[in-house]
């Protein structure tokens, strides 16, 4: 198994009297995917933030290569390899592909920009993720959602970062165009990224994810092994009808340990029996 590139200990992150996370502990390794899910205000995206250097923890520890660095604001975080690719993909749609991919980094030749060179960079970029756009000088505005998510990820690869963050990259996008952004992100894998893909999708995470680590109420209620886990086991996690973080490839992988440890699901949880049962789809909030 890789050694992690990136170590989470004990964050917590709290906003007034409300505890966005508590005591989080995540491990990054490279040529992975570690998928983090969880229901609305599990924190998902406070940890991304948190990685990314966009929010500074009240406590805990963040370890690169295992040495302890501080992530106090997105640059630093992209100086130690780090980098983030948010919902929203901060793209100008008036801008071309060029511009979105170097908008703040652009290669200058003396005073002028060097158009030539980063027109070169960005079909390089966009050619490591075998991702289809027509042009590079097309405005970003008439591309697809899915060709969109691609200059968003090129993007977060210039200075070749060693670990992304993708949070809900296939928010709001088609059956086609999610296809797409999953391959994107199994050809980060190749590439020897370490890859955190915060996402409301099971069907998403269980198709790209090596690890699954549910977040509910800012704390890590269970870790699971994606190849060898239902998504009944997923969604018990998720709902708090289970918790625990089970042994990985061990007795018992993807079948967390009982709330109440009894042996069965606790029935004082909503929606809820003595026996275990396929949640009804209603009941569960992406």
């Amino acid at each position: 198994m890789n050694a992690s590139v990136l170590s989470l200990r004990g964050i917590s992150k709290s906003y007034g009297a409300v505890r966005a996370l508590v005591d989080v502990d995540l491990e990054i390794r490279p040529h992975e995917v570690v998928a983090v899910i969880g229901d609305n205000g599990a924190g998902k995206s406070t940890l991304a933030g948190v990685i990314s250097g966009a929010l500074v923890p009240d406590s805990g520890q963040v370890l690169l290569d295992g040495q302890p660095v501080s992530l106090s604001t997105p640059a630093a975080a992209r100086s130690h390899g780090i980098a983030a690719v948010f919902q929203d993909g901060a793209l100008c749609a008036n801008l071309d592909v060029v511009e979105n991919i170097f908008l703040g980094q652009e290669v200058t030749r003396a005073v002028l920009l060097d158009e030539v060179a980063m027109e070169k960079q960005a079909w390089t970029l966009l050619g490591q993720l075998a991702a289809r756009v027509p042009s590079v000088r097309i405005p970003v505005g008439a591309l697809s959602g899915g060709q969109r998510q691609a200059v968003a990820i090129a993007r977060s690869l210039l200075g070749e970062p060693r670990v992304l963050v993708l949070d809900e990259p296939t928010s709001a996008l088609g059956i086609t165009q999610t296809a797409e952004v999953l391959s994107l992100i199994e050809r980060l894998r190749e590439r020897g990224h370490g890859v955190v893909l915060i996402s409301h999708s099971m069907a998403d995470v269980q198709a790209v994810a090596d690890r699954i680590v549910v977040l509910r109420l800012g704390r890590v209620n269970g870790e699971f092994d994606a190849a060898s886990t239902s998504y009944e086991d997923l969604i018990a996690a998720v709902t708090g009808a289970t918790s625990g973080v089970p042994r990985r490839g061990g007795p018992g992988a993807g079948a967390p340990r009982p709330a109440d440890g009894t042996g069965r699901v606790r029935a004082d949880v909503p929606g809820s029996t003595d026996a275990p049962r396929r949640p009804d789809a209603r009941e569960v909030i992406p």
